[in-house]
């Protein structure tokens, strides 16, 4: 991941450049990576969007064509091709994403190795509130803020991306425990890490659930509209 750990690394000795405190680097460095992905976050939600709208149709055809499963392939295709969706899509921005997540978890785990300059290798150790060195674990308020955060950001994506009907019954008890086991996790996780990393993982995940809640309106928006147009 060093091809793009280095590259994050530059951009934040430039933001220490400017700001010189190491901890509120880190915050403004977040919301940048931030609103950089907040495109790739936009799509996946469009995606599931009109997933949410071709979905009923879909459920038609699986039982319309239960027992012919090649012509049941054929109209799923042909749906696809006319609602100009494609299932693969909503997949694609977690693929990209997963490369820059994995770089910024080795730079801000090894802040010294992708950055250079002795500036640099002193902030890292910096004092941040009540953080005596960022290059340190926090014992407990940020990891217990981290998987805090977590657990709003997983209510809220369950809540929106869980599907109805049996589905829904089967996945119940899976969901609610991540809903729970992943936050404690993170709180076990950020015990270990580098406060630095865990001040990365809580701003980010409070600005996805800020994010989320806006696509989320847009998203009610658009399956409005194409329940609509489909009624006409």
């Amino acid at each position: 991941m060093r091809f793009i750990a280095e590259p994050l690394g530059m951009l934040l000795s430039f933001l220490y450049g400017l700001i010189e405190n190491y901890g509120v680097t880190l915050i403004v460095f977040t919301l940048i990576v931030r609103m950089c992905l907040f495109p790739l976050y936009a799509k996946q939600i469009k995606s599931s969007a009109k997933m949410a709208s071709v979905r009923p149709k879909m459920k038609e055809l699986q039982k319309k064509y239960a027992n012919d499963k090649e012509t049941l392939n054929a109209k799923m295709m042909e749906l696809y091709k006319k609602e100009g969706f494609n299932p693969v899509q909503g997949c694609l921005p977690m693929i990209i994403q997963m490369p820059i997540i994995v770089g910024l978890f080795s730079l801000l785990r090894n802040p010294t190795v992708y950055m250079g300059g002795d500036e640099m290798l002193m902030a890292a150790h910096e004092v941040f509130f009540w953080v005596p060195d960022l290059s340190q674990p926090d014992p407990w308020v940020l990891p217990i803020l981290a998987g805090v955060a977590t657990f709003f950001s997983m209510s809220l994506t369950q809540t929106q991306q869980m599907p109805g009907g049996d589905a829904a019954n089967q996945m119940a008890p899976m969901m609610k425990m991540m809903k729970y086991f992943f936050p404690i996790t993170i709180v076990w996780m950020g015990r270990s890490f580098p406060a630095g990393l865990t001040i990365y993982w809580f701003v980010g995940t409070v600005v996805q659930v800020a994010q989320t809640k806006i696509l989320n309106g847009w998203k009610e928006k658009m399956i409005s509209k194409d329940v609509k147009e489909s009624g006409e």
